[in-house]
């Protein structure tokens, strides 16, 4: 089986060789790093952000766009979920630099293997080419991308960077793909053993794309947290599952209940202040493989969605 990071560039490639349709710029910087503009600078389009979810899933996940509840929604399959969210997917790299912020994901945090929670899951591996997806405002500086490679392992001319700020049609698409990586980020924060989950299904509607990057922070999160359902399959004890189960949905926290927005304003913008259980899908699922039974915990917030929504 290909690394996660040989299988996201290819998946680049592929990407780099639609450009024109997808809206996206590609780009080389003097260092030789190559950047992948799907919406900072570049337009992008829906499309766009369906596929950078796929690299940031490092290929081991299918994404589509489809219709639910007459209203655009982006689902995720994934048979392989420990390696596409957690190894990949998750956004754990907060890259910075000379007036620059960006939050990193994609495989080139398993080439680096830098955070905690590979201790956990395994899939470190080394890469020929590593593959990162900023969520930023800003193209990558020269400086940034070195201090990536050299983390990575890797010369400056093997990385790739795709890239999309957060009110951009891809960048709301890649975020709102996160809805199984946020069960099983929470599930780990929980002690639940991740090796444990053998599938997973995610599906989230997608909302308007904001004003702001400000704005589709509270759009995207309240995508998940008031309209995102996760199906888990998994093969563990049904008292685990009933002990953690009602844990897991985002209406476990204390912070539940109004728009992102406003919590996230109430924090003075501080998501660090923000009870970490509050990200989560607003409805899991679980089918024991173990023992057949399934599981259901949580609810939609279809008011709370409609009401978010209407203030882009």
């Amino acid at each position: 089986m290909k690394t996660l990071n040989e299988r996201a560039f290819e998946l680049c490639n592929a990407m780099v060789a639609d450009a024109n349709a997808l809206g996206i710029a590609v780009s080389t910087l003097d260092c030789g790093t190559r950047v992948i503009d799907c919406g900072v600078k570049a337009p992008g389009s829906n499309e766009a952000g369906r596929r950078l979810a796929e690299i940031c899933l490092a290929g081991r996940a299918n994404v589509t766009l489809c219709e639910y509840n007459r209203e655009l929604a982006v689902t995720v399959h994934t048979n392989d979920p420990v390696a596409a969210c957690m190894a990949s997917q998750y956004a754990g790299w907060q890259i910075t630099g000379e007036k620059f912020f960006a939050m990193g994901s994609g495989p080139m945090r398993a080439a680096a293997g830098r955070e905690e929670i590979f201790s956990h899951i395994g899939h470190k591996e080394a890469a020929d080419h590593c593959v990162g997806v900023l969520e930023t405002s800003k193209m990558p500086p020269e400086a940034v991308c070195q201090d990536i490679a050299r983390k990575c392992s890797v010369s400056t001319d093997r990385l790739t960077l795709a890239i999309a700020r957060t009110s951009s049609a891809a960048g709301t698409v890649q975020i709102v793909a996160r809805s199984v990586e946020t069960a099983l980020h929470k599930l780990h924060t929980l002690g639940f053993d991740l090796l444990q989950i053998k599938s997973g299904l995610g599906n989230a509607p997608v909302p308007p794309v904001g004003r702001d990057d400000l704005s589709a922070i509270g759009l995207t999160n309240d995508a998940i947290l008031y309209g995102g359902g996760v199906r888990l399959v998994v093969d563990a004890a049904d008292e685990d599952i009933a002990e953690i189960g009602p844990k897991l949905p985002s209406n476990a926290s204390p912070d539940y209940g109004r728009p992102f927005a406003e919590i996230f304003a109430r924090y003075n913008h501080d998501f660090y202040r923000i009870d970490p259980m509050l990200f989560s899908p607003a409805v899991a699922s679980f089918h024991n493989l173990r023992t057949g039974r399934n599981s259901w915990f949580g609810a939609m917030a279809p008011e709370l969605l409609a009401e978010s929504f209407a203030k882009k």
